[in-house]
């Protein structure tokens, strides 16, 4: 974008002559402007949204050392020939003089297409005149900060523990004797400290079990899985997955990256906490999505839908989400910049239907977790509501805390800024003290009317539905983490720590003596295989203890060390990791127990070779 700023005692001008098909109306007249800047603005090719507002930001900087309030935007092809399409530059200075309102200034803005007679007079003194030349700075990797984000962090809050009872107590009044998980909760969110000061235990479990790890060639909160984290994230995919198909949710699939241009998209960015990965391609600037709402919302203004059809349940399981979180809070797989998550949006016809299918989905979000192996003591409630919703929908809150089952951490706000107007979550507290969100619903009373999505009712009239938004488990990745921040506090205490039976990458190992029992082995091997249990055999030539240690270390299910009297016997002497003990059972006996402990989860083989000799050395 080439600028010729002019400090100008006035400017009179007249169009003369429409140049092009698309010239702005304008009436046929004399226009005299006094005491004012005039930016001859030339649009050129590449420029965008962006580039406009680095011009404005530029332009202000300037009329403050001015002492100077009034512009006059005045389209000016001159002054380059690298010039952009019409159309373009005509959105570009429609963007300025939207950006200028903004910025408190007054602004004019000559019209544009057409051939224009002018005067002016400049000023006499050193800054009267100058030029710029606004090139737009590579957006490529940089972030793009909502106002949401913005405004969260200076929003006021009062916050209360909401008693079984129905009781709102102020924190600072409430007694925590029985509940220290819940008043680390407190602690965390209050304070709104998000760093780790401190390496969470779950990262050295990652990387000592060979599920993840930091990719150096990449950027930061962007992680490798290896085969046994693949296979977890994968199972853990399909379970919930099929736990949203059977409550109803049809499943379906969108783009990555959105056009922040596109108009219902450039407000709700500005309504959604969270901060932008921005890319270019050609003369777009792009962002990378950070939640399925977008894809989502778009696909659903297309469709036909009458009340009957209502609730409707859309669902993506996003591969990936994209948060441009800050460093510091970037931590293992707890906070990280590209993750997968399931999002279950439901259109409901009015805020009865909401209410009734929130309690629905916090029961659904329950039952999820306690599949993937977290109890209710796990995690910590929190909703956070305006006041007025909190009068209105006392009942409601009531039967999530009942529902629940134990107290509650309540944020309220005087205002609401967000687009929702209710919100609860389910908060894991790891062993360092930070907080991560799990299952979330939010009870949404914008988007339907922001993205165009309308329903028939039933006297044949258009509405807007209320949309509910929500994660049944949170982040994939999130949730290895709250099972391996989990085993930690098992080993704290004593305990054996290890992974749900159901997700194991190896649930039974197969340790022969010598190379004598290898067949015999490698025949339990394949019994096993048959009845979808993940067993593998460590025919290395190691000692049994060494080979027994290296099991351990890996957390396997169940050791079955294989020697004559196994073979002879038909019994195997188990080392149980969930009871600690050494159980004498039959194959028969374990493949039940097996199965019964992993019925109704879904299977995937082994990620890896089955004869340990054969696996290369992964680094941990």
């Amino acid at each position: 974008m080439r600028i010729l700023q002019l400090h100008s005692d006035f400017i009179e001008y007249k169009p003369t002559r429409r140049e092009i098909t698309i010239a702005e109306s304008t009436e046929i007249k004399t226009v005299k402007l006094e005491d004012i800047v005039v930016v001859f603005t030339c649009v050129e090719k590449g420029d965008t949204k962006i580039t406009a507002g680095q011009a404005i930001s530029e332009i202000s900087s300037s009329l403050k050392t001015l002492g100077v309030k009034r512009i006059i935007i005045y389209p000016y092809a001159h002054l380059s020939t690298n010039l952009s399409s019409p159309q373009d530059a005509l959105k570009i200075l429609k963007e300025m003089e939207k950006i200028s309102k903004e910025a408190g200034l007054e602004v004019h803005r000559a019209p544009f297409g057409w051939t224009k007679a002018f005067n002016i007079k400049v000023k006499g003194h050193p800054l009267a005149e100058q030029s710029k030349n606004i090139k737009a700075e590579s957006t490529e990797g940089k972030e793009s900060i909502s106002k949401a984000v913005k405004a969260e962090e200076k929003l006021k809050s009062e916050w209360y523990i909401f008693s079984l009872d129905g009781q709102l107590t102020p924190v600072e009044k409430y007694q925590f004797t029985d509940n220290s998980e819940l008043e680390k909760f407190k602690k965390y969110e209050i304070s709104k400290t998000r760093t780790a000061q401190q390496t969470p235990p779950h990262v050295i479990l990652m990387k000592r079990l060979l599920i993840a790890d930091y990719e150096p060639g990449s950027d930061s909160g962007n992680m490798r899985f290896y085969p046994k984290g693949r296979l977890i994230k994968s199972l853990l995919e399909q379970f919930v997955s099929n736990k949203v198909r059977q409550y109803g949710g049809v499943e379906v699939e969108t783009p990555i990256m959105y056009d922040f241009e596109h108009p219902s998209l450039a407000s709700y960015l500005d309504r959604f906490p969270a901060r932008q990965y921005v890319v270019k391609s050609e003369d777009k600037d792009l962002f990378l999505r950070f939640s399925a709402c977008f894809g989502q919302f778009l696909m659903a203004k297309d469709f036909q839908i009458s009340y009957k059809h209502l609730p409707f349940k859309i669902y993506e399981m996003t591969k990936y989400s994209f948060r441009r979180e800050k460093s510091g809070e970037v931590s293992g797989l707890r906070r990280l910049r590209a993750f997968t998550m399931p999002d279950c949006h439901a259109l409901c016809k009015n805020l009865d239907q909401a209410r009734e299918e929130v309690l629905k989905r916090f029961m659904l979000s329950i039952e999820v977790l306690e599949g993937i192996g977290l109890t209710r003591d796990d995690y910590q409630l929190a909703m956070r509501f305006t006041k007025k919703f909190y009068d209105e929908n006392k009942e409601l809150l009531k039967s999530i805390i009942r529902n629940y089952s134990r107290p509650s951490l309540v944020e309220i706000w005087e205002e609401r800024f967000f687009y929702f107007i209710f919100k609860w979550e389910f908060n894991f507290v790891d062993n360092i003290g930070k907080a991560s969100a799990l299952s979330t619903d939010q009870i949404d009373v914008e988007n339907a009317e922001r993205y165009g999505i309308t329903y028939i009712d039933k006297d044949d009239n258009r509405q807007n539905p209320i949309i509910l938004h929500n994660s049944p488990s949170g982040a994939i990745e999130r949730i290895i983490y709250a099972l391996l921040e989990k085993a930690y506090k098992m080993q704290m205490l004593g305990n054996s720590p290890k992974l749900p039976l159901w997700l194991s990458p190896t649930q039974v190992r197969i340790i022969p003596l010598n190379t004598n029992y290898q067949n015999y082995s490698e025949d339990l091997i394949t019994k096993l295989k048959e009845k979808q249990i993940r067993a593998d055999i460590d025919d290395r030539d190691e000692t049994v203890s060494k080979r027994i240690r290296f099991a351990e270390r890996e957390w396997v299910s169940y050791i079955a060390v294989i020697g004559e009297k196994e073979t002879t016997s038909n019994n195997l002497q188990i080392r149980d990791r969930a009871s600690g003990n050494i159980r004498n059972m039959t194959l028969q006996e374990l493949i039940e127990e097996v199965q019964g402990k992993t019925e109704g989860k879904p299977f995937q083989h082994l990620p890896l070779p089955t004869n340990l000799s054969r696996r290369p050395q992964f680094p941990n």
